[in-house]
């Protein structure tokens, strides 16, 4: 999956929030993704409710691994702001989303954008039992997520559900979360690039 993760590069540090912001981008792109692999691996995943409860599982996992990394590259104060950002910018594309596709929530229901953050907040405390070094979630952590996907599927993709998460999709989601991450928070001035000049014969 190609990204592009080099929007701030001129230079300067970037802010937890600047970099919350493009990774919220890069986030969501990977959790399509993954949603894409799963339903060309024929895994039966509807457009509507279970859609958005794989993605809001997804999203919730992928934020949780990038809450580790921050933690090898930021300071504590920038890592909680960096989340913190994160998951409101996750929440409100979720909500742009659901809202469109499903309707807005009737009076007395959460908000999709509400729904998105008390799950985040449930299962922090899941993930946080589970461990994460510079090689990724440990199988724990990857397994924790399998049995939770394997929770929305039909009966017929229970049985390989949990495999194809853990030996597929995570991997190459971690891989380019951290291809994300490293450019989004890169100092290294973005290249100049030289204009083309054109001929009268061109």
């Amino acid at each position: 999956m190609r990204i592009k993760s080099e929007w701030f590069r001129n230079g300067a540090t970037k802010t937890p929030q600047q970099t919350a912001s493009a990774m919220a981008f890069i986030t969501w792109r990977v959790a399509q993704n993954m949603l894409k692999q799963m339903r060309t691996a024929h895994f039966d995943i509807e457009v509507g409710a279970q859609y958005f409860a794989f993605t809001r599982e997804v999203l919730v996992f992928l934020t949780q691994v990038l809450d580790r990394m921050a933690y090898d590259r930021m300071g504590a104060e920038g890592r909680a702001e960096f989340i913190t950002a994160l998951v409101r910018r996750l929440a409100d594309i979720l909500q742009e989303n659901e809202d469109t596709l499903l309707g807005v929530p009737v009076a007395g229901q959460p908000s999709h954008y509400d729904e998105f953050v008390v799950l985040f907040n449930e299962l922090a405390d899941h993930y946080a039992e589970f461990g994460c070094d510079t090689a990724g979630p440990d199988f724990a952590f990857v397994r924790y997520l399998g049995h939770r996907i394997e929770a929305l599927m039909s009966a017929k993709d229970q049985r390989w559900v949990v495999d194809q998460i853990m030996a597929i999709e995570v991997p190459e989601a971690v891989q380019t979360l951290r291809r994300g991450m490293a450019g989004v928070l890169s100092t290294e001035p973005r290249p100049i690039r030289r204009a083309r000049t054109v001929s009268a014969g061109d």
